[in-house]
């Protein structure tokens, strides 16, 4: 290909594009077996990180609370939980699945020092966590 062709170098741009949208969506939704163990996909997540405190937001819009774990290891966060599928029991053909359901888990990497996890927040389908520094 010419680099100096705009068509050859818009494809490029498209397929590029393309690699990377794949890319994400096998991250956030993979199709995994069913048992309930084994996490089929990972919520997006947020850092925010100030002097005193790192607020983490976990995206999982339709996520009850009592679905939710986090577990503080050394070094990061685990969020763990389960969104159901909605309408069990009804017959329903599934014509569209584009959000992901089942369980979930992800890893949270934290930076050096020691923290203090708060009382985590669900608001408006995220999961809001604050950490507070220690020393």
């Amino acid at each position: 290909m010419r680099r100096t062709d705009p068509g050859d170098w818009m494809w490029a741009q498209a397929c590029d594009m393309l690699e990377d949208a794949e890319r994400m969506h096998r991250r956030f939704f993979r199709l995994a077996p069913s048992t309930a163990a084994q996490a089929a996909w990972e919520p997006p997540v947020d850092m925010f990180e100030g002097e005193r405190e790192i607020v983490i937001v976990v995206a999982m819009p339709g996520v009850a609370a009592e679905r939710v774990h986090v577990v503080h290891e050394r070094g990061a966060l685990v969020i763990r939980g389960e969104r159901p599928l909605p309408f069990t029991g009804l017959r329903l053909a599934v014509r569209q699945l584009e959000i992901p359901y089942g369980a979930f888990e992800r890893r949270v990497q934290l930076p050096q020092g020691r923290f203090e996890v708060g009382t985590p927040e669900l608001t408006h389908g995220c999961l809001v966590l604050r950490l507070r520094r220690n020393g």
